[in-house]
């Protein structure tokens, strides 16, 4: 990795998890388009995550990266984008009061678009064609047609992206956030469910907290943080050409900045250190983010790191685990001793979706959620153990009412699965699903804040 990096180095090296574009003169046109098209973010706003960032690498604040599996074209609606936003806003509260520290809102929009696939072809009676690989590169409709790569999807993909984060940003700045509507943020199918009416008396409290603030002279208008909040956009970086196109040099600092995302992360399935996807994330400015799945061996995340993050800065590089919750124990414990025991700065975060996918009896790919908050309570358990700071959360889940995950607090069974199944590609949990995964994990850090507490620690230095 000593060659010297440009935004098109990675065309020089084996790739994985990339569709056969046909028509190669039509591909490259619409990279030159998107190269010519204004950045859907700004390097500024990178580099303040990526400062967040470095504060929860230091154990002064925590993680939450949540968000679609894959976004879609035909459910593309603002009133959908409204509602994943509130959840992850209900959540980062519920956080917050536990954690008693900033949380970072990081969403799985405007960009999650492409994903990897665990065979290039799929089969149906004696029918093979391509696998669907998101919006981004082809339809999911079983036809050969369908299935054809078209490179204009990169335009539509480019254009959906920037009208969600102009709501996105409005949402953030224009008072939706503001924590005197924390009690209006509850979904009207969450508002009559044991989660619902425990965000409620949560809310309660928070306006108390407020009218006493108020009292005292902390009004909205002397502390915009009570108004408004950040709120950053994150996507697996799959498509290099889509990547490299919406790369820029930042005017100030002459970096390069991926401005399709604000974080860009490298999957399970693309982290191989002499790959294209490893060469291209290593030479943009942007924090990253590196699956961590249980193959991943010490030494090879060490050899990662140091191309990743040479630098050893923290913020720069975020440990994404998703391991099974039946093996975190076995494979965390040694990635954490490798990490730690080197002094790398660097973000643990836990992903309990991608373990725990199952196929249930009446044929749906599903997660359990017993299995999703066993992945979570094991991963805190490492790092208490290991003597680390457990940073951050990352869900696949929507503000939709579906039914795509088993169990939690509504229950929802096999045969319950196919009412409201609307996923495109893998299981997300719903409203009432992720906010009572956001109370347990709540419970959880304050624990953990009581125990530092205990040990003379800091109240913001939480695991």
């Amino acid at each position: 990795m000593t060659a010297k990096w440009t935004p098109e180095s990675w065309r020089g090296k084996a790739i994985q998890q990339v569709p056969d574009y046909r028509d190669q003169g039509k591909l490259k046109q619409v990279e030159e388009n998107l190269a010519s098209y204004p950045p859907l973010v700004f390097a500024g706003e990178a580099r303040q995550l990526r400062s967040q960032l470095g504060r929860v690498a230091e154990g002064k604040a925590f993680l939450l990266q949540g968000g679609d599996c894959a976004e879609s074209f035909a459910e593309f609606h603002a009133n959908n984008i409204r509602d994943t936003f509130r959840v992850l806003l209900q959540m980062s509260v519920v956080l917050t009061f536990g954690a008693a520290c900033p949380v970072v809102k990081v969403g799985r929009l405007a960009g999650q678009f492409a994903k990897p696939r665990s065979a290039p072809t799929e089969v149906s009676g004696d029918v093979e064609l391509p696998s669907y690989r998101g919006d981004i590169v082809n339809g999911i409709e079983f036809t050969p047609e369908a299935r054809e790569p078209d490179p204009e999807r990169l335009i539509k993909a480019y254009n959906q992206a920037a009208a969600t984060l102009n709501l996105l940003r409005a949402f953030a700045q224009g008072g939706f956030a503001d924590l005197h509507q924390v009690q209006r943020w509850n979904l009207e199918f969450v508002a009559g469910s044991p989660q619902g009416r425990r965000y409620e008396a949560l809310s309660r409290r928070i306006d108390e907290a407020m009218a006493f603030m108020e009292a005292c002279g902390m009004t909205p208008e002397r502390v915009p943080q009570l108004k408004e909040t950040d709120f950053y956009t994150s996507h697996e970086a799959l498509l290099l050409n889509y990547e490299q196109a919406l790369t820029r040099i930042d005017s100030l600092t002459g970096r390069h900045y991926d401005c399709s995302a604000h974080l860009l992360w490298i999957g399970d399935r693309t982290r191989a250190i002499d790959e294209a996807h490893v060469e291209f994330l290593r030479g943009v400015d942007n924090p990253i983010g590196l699956k961590c799945g249980p193959s991943m061996d010490p030494g090879n995340l060490l050899r990662l790191i140091d191309v990743l993050n040479p630098n050893n800065e923290a913020g720069r590089l975020t440990l994404i685990s998703r391991m099974g919750h039946d093996q975190v124990g076995t494979h965390l414990p040694r990635l954490v001793r490798a990490v730690e025991g080197e002094g790398r700065h660097v973000v643990w975060s836990c992903d309990p979706m991608h373990g725990n996918t199952i196929k249930s009896a009446s044929g749906y790919k599903t997660r359990p959620f017993d299995s999703i908050l066993a992945e979570v309570k094991n991963f805190f358990a490492v790092h208490r153990a290991e003597g680390s700071y457990a940073g951050g959360v990352h869900f696949e889940m929507t503000g939709q009412d579906v039914t795509e995950c088993l169990g939690g607090a509504q229950a929802i069974s096999d045969d319950r699965l196919g009412d409201r199944y609307h996923t495109h590609c893998d299981p997300r949990l719903n409203a009432n699903q992720a906010l009572e995964l956001a109370f347990l994990i709540s419970e959880a850090l304050k624990d953990e804040r009581v125990a530092r507490l205990g040990d003379g620690e800091p109240v913001s230095a939480v695991s």
